[in-house]
């Protein structure tokens, strides 16, 4: 575990053992996740995008019974149809 101090201007120090394990540098981009009342912070590569944006998505797309790959295609064909879109 680490520690880091918020500064007046709300920015953090990312402690050098964080760093150098996400090899980040200077100017590399991070990605912020709320997850209930804790916060994901990712690298930003493609990757990392995708398993973000699936946490997020997988459960609501369960709800409205989204479940496959063929439940997806079957939505976005829908779409399609509806805006008519080749």
């Amino acid at each position: 575990m680490e520690l880091a101090t918020v500064t007046s201007k709300g920015q953090v120090t990312i402690p050098a053992a964080i760093r150098r394990k996400l090899e980040l540098k200077t100017g590399s981009k991070l990605l912020f996740f709320e997850d209930g009342e804790n916060i994901i912070i990712k690298k930003n590569d493609p990757e990392a995008a995708l398993e973000a944006i699936q946490s997020v998505l997988a459960p609501l797309a369960a709800e409205q019974g989204i479940l496959t790959d063929d439940d997806v295609m079957a939505l976005v064909k829908e779409y399609r149809s509806r805006n008519n879109i080749a």
